[in-house]
């Protein structure tokens, strides 16, 4: 599938002609349709705002003419986007610093909007009817999407958004993690997590569920890893096998991630191919045990570790709070109240945690070092993914459209 050229395109620099670059953090604003461009510490002071559904219009003509996108479209609205329209899930800079390229759910899409005009560069659809989290490779010249209902990831090329390639995955594609220097990129599938069917026992009905590597040059498998086999040997027949954020450590020896319904995370051993220890953390009184009542069978979702390793950052979601977790002892710090906070990551100077708060319209800062609230800067309407990024210096928002 390739990628279609918006007629305001731009070329990217070359790059002898980069301007000097400002490190930044993008927070994509899911149900507005914009990402909110913030400093990536210190402050966390806004810097101004990206559209990035400038094509709105045109989408929606689109969308309206297909019954069958349509009743997607529909779906997503009343499913994950609990009555909102998702516009922005994930987003990367390029490494020219010019251009933010966009997954966008509800358009089934990924974007490349050019930071300084708000123009998009191409638009690339993704198989099927939904597009969701991405990954940048370590090198930042190629973007992975994961396409929800096609059980398919593409990579893209980051500057032209043609496809390098792509492979099938395990039931609703989920996180993208690129490992190995770039050398492997790690898909975990979710399965479906809009159904009822939210009891433990009916967990088998949540569709295939796994984790697929593959080597980046061939895209063939490297490897399947399913967690229900590796959960039932640690003795969590208990815990659902739906594998959400997740983090590694600096060398890649360990994996930490959460699973659906779960107030904790786990630990896997990459080489030894096992799990090796589990936190539970604690539960607010106030949540509702009913499980249904839980977006998108999450109960905590969100990871994120600092660079040296030593602290795990988590996202307690429906129990509203965030708290950085000791990696040796697993021991947890201050419970930071976080109204229903839905992504964790690292700040540009690696002494925050940085997590996004869905439920009231802003990011808030951790200390690694402390384990508390520092900080928390207003953004836009239901923020979601926050990434490190860059912009040309002196960058201001483009004009509004």
């Amino acid at each position: 599938m390739a990628a279609t050229t918006g007629a305001a395109g731009a070329a990217p620099a070359p790059q002898g002609e980069r301007a000097e670059l400002r490190e930044v953090m993008f927070v994509g604003n899911n149900w507005d349709g914009t990402a909110d461009v913030i400093e990536s510490s210190g402050s966390f002071g806004k810097l101004g705002r990206i559209n990035v559904v400038p094509d709105k219009q045109e989408r929606l003509d689109e969308i309206y003419a297909n019954p069958i996108k349509l009743l997607f479209f529909l779906g997503i609205r009343n499913g994950p986007g609990e009555g909102h329209d998702q516009f922005v899930d994930d987003m990367y800079s390029t490494p020219d610093g010019r251009s933010m390229v966009v997954s966008r759910p509800s358009f089934a899409d990924v974007v490349s909007v050019d930071v300084t005009t708000g123009k998009l560069n191409w638009r690339f659809p993704v198989s099927g009817f939904r597009s969701d989290h991405m990954a940048v490779s370590p090198d930042g010249k190629r973007v992975a999407v994961s396409a929800s209902t096609s059980n398919t990831v593409h990579v893209l090329d980051i500057e032209t958004g043609e496809e390098a390639g792509s492979f099938k995955t395990g039931d609703k594609p989920h996180e993208n993690v690129f490992t190995d220097g770039g050398k492997h990129l790690w898909n975990m599938s979710i399965g479906d997590v809009q159904t009822d069917t939210d009891a433990p026992w009916l967990d088998w009905t949540k569709g295939d569920r796994k984790i697929t590597v593959v080597d980046t040059e061939t895209f063939e498998e490297v490897e399947v890893i399913d967690m229900r086999e590796r959960l039932d040997a640690f003795g969590r027949k208990d815990l659902s096998d739906a594998v959400r954020p997740v983090a590694f450590t600096p060398d890649e020896s360990k994996l930490y991630f959460q699973v659906s319904f779960y107030n904790g995370f786990l630990e896997y051993d990459v080489a030894e191919d096992k799990i090796t220890r589990d936190k539970t953390l604690p539960k607010n009184p106030d949540t509702s045990e009913d499980r249904t009542t839980w977006v998108n069978d999450s109960r905590h979702h969100g990871m994120s570790m600092s660079p040296q390793g030593d602290k795990l950052c988590v996202a307690g979601t429906m129990d509203d709070y965030a708290t950085v977790v000791d990696r040796e002892t697993l021991e947890e710090g201050p419970l930071v109240t976080a109204s229903k906070p839905y992504w964790a990551t690292v700040s540009g100077d690696g002494k925050f945690c940085v997590i996004s708060e869905s439920g009231s319209d802003q990011v808030t800062a951790i200390d690694f070092g402390t384990g508390e609230k520092t900080v928390s800067v207003p953004v836009g309407d239901h923020p979601q993914r926050v990434r490190v990024a860059h912009v040309p210096d002196g960058w201001t928002s483009p004009p509004a459209r």
